[in-house]
């Protein structure tokens, strides 16, 4: 039951964490937060440090192993702080208004010469994407089929090779550890593979540039792109995403983190109900009622395998909790 007796924001005692990831697995927290605002998030967030507790950001839980059992603590949820919109250009940017009234996201506007988006840290990557199609912008089309969350696909730079998250980030707002805000533009950031680079910072929004294109080839582009990743990739199944790094070319042959576990068997290895893709050797999908030990067991035992046949030491890109 929700309640917001002891917080400044919605809170739930004693919540379920494994629903709220992309494989379904993991147990409780002590106390969820739910933010609906970037100002409230910071206000949960400061909240949090008078108590002397450190709060973990869950998102759209993509990338992400939460441990079986109960966790003791705060974590907040930025599930609820998902708009996307396009700022008012006579205020400046605006992370935390409505932004303009007049103009809802999926409509283009009369004036594309600075075709920007808001997004705050909630709000879904299948979501921007379709938002980005609708008005004729172009720069996202590359992380379709990618899940989570903005927060998340800014913090570690989510995308393939058909483009990546900081590819359009113009700038990013986050909260210090400290709980102080910071706007931060991109050249600040040196963002890299895997990594936004903002130093354990939080984010809580982003200005996205993107171009204007023809709507009919956005869409053609990503129906192609998705089309690729659904042959490759189980996007359709409950998965964490890519388990490990790919490693150095040179130490590897060239090889990916998902060939080299091909190539050393690894597709089809299982533990309980957590499987090794059929499809691609660097998901690990929950079949049925996988628990996260099962999950942790079997990615040892591909590290394991992939390091006694090739003498490549993967290293996880997953994070656990």
């Amino acid at each position: 039951m929700a309640s917001q007796a002891p917080w400044p924001c919605a809170a739930i005692s004693e919540a379920e964490l494994g629903p709220r990831t992309t494989i379904k697995v993991g147990g409780s927290v002590e106390w969820l937060l739910e933010p609906a605002h970037p100002d409230e998030f910071v206000t949960a967030w400061r909240a949090c440090l008078e108590r002397d507790l450190a709060p973990l950001v869950l998102g759209g839980g993509a990338n992400l192993l939460i441990a079986d059992g109960r966790r003791s603590g705060v974590v907040i949820t930025t599930e609820r702080m998902s708009r996307v919109f396009r700022p008012n250009r006579n205020e400046g940017r605006d992370w935390t208004a409505n932004g303009d009234p007049s103009a809802p996201v999926s409509q283009r506007s009369d004036d594309d010469s600075a075709p920007e988006l808001v997004a705050w840290a909630g709000a879904s990557m299948p979501g921007l994407v379709r938002a980005a199609r609708e008005l004729g912008w172009s720069g996202l089309e590359g992380l379709v089929g990618v899940p989570g969350h903005v927060g998340g696909g800014v913090a570690m730079n989510a995308g393939g090779r058909w483009g990546e998250m900081w590819d359009v980030v113009q700038s990013v707002r986050v909260l210090t550890p400290e709980g102080e805000l910071e706007d931060r533009p991109r050249d600040a950031c040196s963002p890299s593979y895997r990594n936004g680079n903002l130093g354990g910072a939080v984010v809580l929004g982003a200005v996205l540039r993107l171009e204007p294109a023809n709507r009919l080839e956005i869409k053609e582009r990503m129906r192609q792109y998705l089309s690729e990743k659904s042959a490759a990739q189980p996007v359709t199944e409950r998965s964490s995403g890519c388990i490990f790094k790919n490693p150095d070319p040179e130490q590897s042959d060239g090889r990916s983190a998902g060939k080299l576990i091909d190539d050393c068997g690894g597709k089809g290895l299982s533990v309980g109900d957590a499987v090794v893709s059929p499809k691609h050797g660097n998901f690990i999908v929950n079949t049925g009622r996988a628990r996260a030990t099962d999950v942790l067991e079997l990615i040892e035992r591909v590290r394991r395998l992939v390091e006694d046949e090739s003498g490549v030491a993967l290293q996880t890109e997953v994070r656990m909790w």
